[in-house]
């Protein structure tokens, strides 16, 4: 039997497009191994968002390339391939094929035709990097549940202006997958036993605008609420400022299947960084919407991304963003210093911050949250939560209740000399809490679905 060895860089979006990939060699008679030398067939799903995540991608096809067997396939898949395929056969000579990330659907197409010699550009690398219709869901089932969970990607593609994104210069605009097919997806995966599903995109509150449908995305929800059987959780990444509608919070509030849970990366708080950004820039319509949610749901778990160091951020506007992070009292916050990605309007506008000084605010952004965190953390001690089991480690079974993505955030650590099964869900009594991780008991029977 012939063998591929498939690794995935990047985001979860990556992971979705990696599981079709694998469905597809399996389904062709492939198997699948975790040893590269044992492979005949090398796929690397890239990541090009960063400069960081770029030179990781080159740096692991290198290695790849450099132990290569003449035999062996090595195929650059994803957003890296995408973006900057020329770059990726300047470096990595022994590549064998580019395949883009609208083009996975392809990848057995591919590997037939480097195995078995044939090129039609009558070269040494086949490239399929264009941009045909997103591939339809239903046509590549894909089992995708890793302890008790699994990523439901709605869209591809981003429509937003961001200064500092380059997305859309190689996924492109906005494409929403067809309502039909994502809730049949949804199905399976929960019949694959599915408790959580986690909903993303790169945009995934602007779901259905590109088909004349804004704001579908609650009816969407709740259909994939009322269909997949047996799911325990529906979390919500990846939404937009601004499409955070009221009736997709009423829809969080009504259906208890969708977990008190939202990230809604905001990028910055102060309006001047906001609007180089090319963000929205109204603070008063975060915390108005940020009202909203908490009123209409008390137990949510507010996660935000916010970029530190770009383009002519100030010491006063850098301030203007603590006193945000204080009035808003985040529960999840992720840092990032600003990355200058070529092709972006960001890239070369003027007064750049010094790479020392991003990395000194980033850091004090992070000490001015960890105190929010242990409160909201501290604020659950004495509960009861159900927690989705993801392994054992050192005495501790180690899981995520509501309020953690998988991660991205904090953990919930149940001790006990005996493992409790993974992928199931236990009632845990919060006994304690640190800045990012929870500490419980569990208190006996699994939660039945």
């Amino acid at each position: 039997m012939l063998t591929y060895y498939l690794l995935t860089l990047g985001c979860p979006k990556n992971q979705v497009d990696s599981e079709g990939m694998a469905m597809l060699m399996l389904q062709r008679g492939y198997g699948s191994t975790a040893n590269p030398d044992q492979a005949d067939v090398l796929i690397v799903n890239t990541c090009g968002f960063l400069e960081a995540a770029k030179e990781e991608s080159i740096a692991v096809l290198r290695d790849l390339g450099k132990h290569k067997r003449h035999n062996q396939v090595l195929i650059a898949a994803g957003c890296l391939a995408q973006r900057n395929g020329a770059e990726i056969v300047r470096r990595v000579p022994r590549v064998d094929g580019l395949l883009g990330t609208r083009r996975w659907l392809e990848i057995v197409q591919m590997v037939e035709t480097l195995r078995g010699g044939r090129n039609r550009r009558g070269q040494g690398r086949y490239e399929l990097v264009g941009d045909p219709e997103i591939p339809q869901p239903d046509a590549t089932p894909r089992p995708g549940v890793v302890a008790g969970s699994a990523y439901l990607k709605i869209s591809d593609g981003c429509n937003a202006p961001c200064a500092f994104c380059s997305i859309p210069s190689f996924k492109g605009g906005l494409r929403s997958r067809p309502f039909a097919g994502i809730v049949a997806e949804a199905e399976a995966l929960a019949a694959a036993g599915a408790r959580e599903l986690i909903v993303i995109a790169q945009d995934s509150t602007d779901y259905g605008r590109d088909r004349g449908e804004a704001n579908s995305l609650p009816a969407l929800l709740n259909a994939i609420c009322n269909r997949a059987a047996g799911l325990r959780w529906l979390r919500l990444m990846y939404a937009y400022p601004g499409h955070v509608s009221d009736e997709l919070i009423e829809m969080m509030a009504s259906q208890r299947t969708i977990v008190p849970y939202l990230d809604m990366p905001l990028q910055h708080g102060h309006p001047d960084t906001l609007a180089r950004m090319k963000r929205p820039s109204s603070s008063q319509w975060v915390t108005k919407t940020v009202g909203k949610l908490r009123s209409a749901l008390p137990d949510l778990a507010l996660r935000s991304t916010f970029i530190v160091g770009f383009p002519g951020e100030t010491e006063a506007e850098f301030q203007g963003l603590l006193d945000f992070v204080h009035e808003v009292q985040f529960d999840k916050l992720g840092v990032f210093t600003f990355s200058p990605e070529p092709g972006t309007p960001a890239f070369d506008m003027p007064n750049q911050v010094p790479a020392a000084l991003k990395e000194e605010r980033r850091q004090r952004l992070m000490a001015a949250q960890q105190p929010i965190s242990l409160a909201r953390n501290q604020a659950q001690v004495g509960r009861v939560l159900d927690v989705l089991i993801e392994g054992f480690d050192n005495g501790y079974s180690v899981g995520r209740s509501y309020r953690d993505a998988p991660e991205v955030d904090g953990l919930v650590l149940v001790p006990g000399a005996r493992p409790h099964p993974v992928g199931e869900m236990l009632p845990v009594r919060i006994n304690s809490a640190l800045e990012y991780d929870l500490v419980g008991e569990a208190l006996g029977e699994l939660v039945l679905r």
